[in-house]
């Protein structure tokens, strides 16, 4: 298959993952209309999907939820500048699960999030930070993908949708690229 766009590399793995009857996917701006991650959710029918309003630390606790309930929670926080408010959630819970529960919970998320684009327009240094490095260093039983290339994004996707070794997923997209790339 010949690789598509960043943008449209995207949708196809929206699309692919919602095929899976158990993913659900929530966030700012998943129901409706308001940032770039919005449009490669627009084919996805609106009972997948659960608008979620701006308390990302509540977002991340819903998304541990869903997992521990057998759900594939597909959580989208549209940028890690917002990300960091998910920490508590993401760090003190859905990375220790599995060592609290002795490995009697391991549950799987995918979590989107993005460093913010920075053209044509800067948006403020507000929303353009990447974490990744520094996140890496405080999860274990969360891998952190960088969709660097528009030929990694499915198969980074498709991995943390299969994946089988009790750990969740966050994929880090790249603003400018959508348009770029």
């Amino acid at each position: 298959m010949k690789i598509q766009k960043y943008f449209d590399e995207l949708k196809r793995s929206m699309e692919y993952l919602a095929e899976d009857p158990t993913a659900i996917f929530l966030g700012q701006a998943v129901a409706y209309a308001g940032t770039a991650m919005s449009n490669t959710l627009k084919d996805i029918s609106l009972d997948r999907k659960v608008e979620i309003p701006v308390d990302e630390d509540m977002q991340m606790g819903m998304t541990n939820g869903l997992a521990l309930q057998g759900k594939l929670p597909v959580s989208i926080f549209p940028r890690w500048n917002f990300f960091l408010l998910a920490t508590n959630q993401l760090v003190n819970h859905l990375d220790k699960f599995s060592e609290m529960s002795a490995g009697g919970y391991q549950p799987k998320a995918i979590i989107r999030t993005g460093i913010g684009s920075e053209r044509p327009l800067h948006p403020g240094h507000q929303h353009i930070g990447d974490y990744t490095d520094a996140y890496k260093k405080m999860l274990n039983n969360v891998e952190i993908i960088r969709l660097e290339d528009p030929k990694d994004i499915f198969p980074a996707y498709e991995k943390a949708h299969t994946r089988t070794d009790g750990k969740s997923t966050i994929l880090v997209e790249y603003g400018d690229y959508y348009n770029e790339k």
